[in-house]
């Protein structure tokens, strides 16, 4: 086997390190040594992307938010069946992760940054909704972190909780989504999902391609 290369690292502010790393043609991304993505394990990513997609209305432009660029597979799928009117809005808070991508990851997805419906952004993307127009987004995707159980920056926990989840719900256009990757079962969430008005569906997304169980979920909420 190859060795394992580290391509980039960067310092956060918390003063942890996040690094990209390349062994064999693969690459991840890790959080103080702790591995948060793979791309040999981004079957949950592109599902996210997949029925992103699918909800977008297809006889009228759209708009599409993604909370977390990590290694472009989410923002793949969605751009492979987004319609060509759509305009996606793409917001990660590591400037770093975004370089890597464009440098690094290029035969990868990084390539998908240059697609003109693509806007990419840094920063935080809880502020974004928090000040969006009401009715601005046809759907929202959210890979932030570790989902409702945030490990690199606590403050992602504001996207989870009741009044964030108010503030999303006014973003979202009539019949619009938000659907939120969790590395788990959350029935926590799930009930706050269905307490914020959401009519809420619980998706069991494999780690892999070809995995015999689900060990991730995705929760699409669409707004009544």
């Amino acid at each position: 086997m190859k060795p394992r290369i580290k391509l980039a690292e960067t310092s956060l502010e918390s003063g942890n390190i996040l690094a990209l790393y390349e062994q064999d043609g693969a690459y991840s991304i890790n959080y103080r040594g702790q591995e948060l993505m793979h791309s040999k394990a981004s079957a949950s990513e592109v599902l996210l992307g997949q029925l992103g997609a699918a909800g977008l209305p297809a006889a009228e432009p759209s708009r599409t938010l993604v909370g977390g660029l990590g290694l472009g597979f989410t923002l793949r799928a969605l751009l492979e069946a987004a319609p060509s009117e759509s305009q996606i809005e793409v917001w990660e808070l590591a400037p770093e992760v975004i370089e890597w991508n464009r440098q690094h990851l290029k035969s990868l997805n990084g390539r998908c940054l240059d697609d003109p419906r693509v806007r990419v952004e840094t920063g935080d993307v809880a502020p974004v909704i928090r000040k969006a127009a009401p009715a601005t987004y046809d759907c929202i995707l959210l890979d932030v972190d570790n989902g409702p159980a945030p490990m690199v920056a606590s403050g992602n926990a504001s996207l989870y909780s009741p009044s964030g989840l108010r503030q999303l719900k006014a973003s979202l256009k009539p019949n619009g989504q938000a659907i939120f990757w969790s590395a788990g079962p959350d029935e926590r969430f799930a009930l706050k999902l269905k307490k914020a008005g959401f009519v809420t569906q619980e998706i069991p997304a494999k780690v892999y391609e070809g995995a015999k169980r689900a060990a991730y979920r995705l929760y699409q909420a669409r707004k009544a």
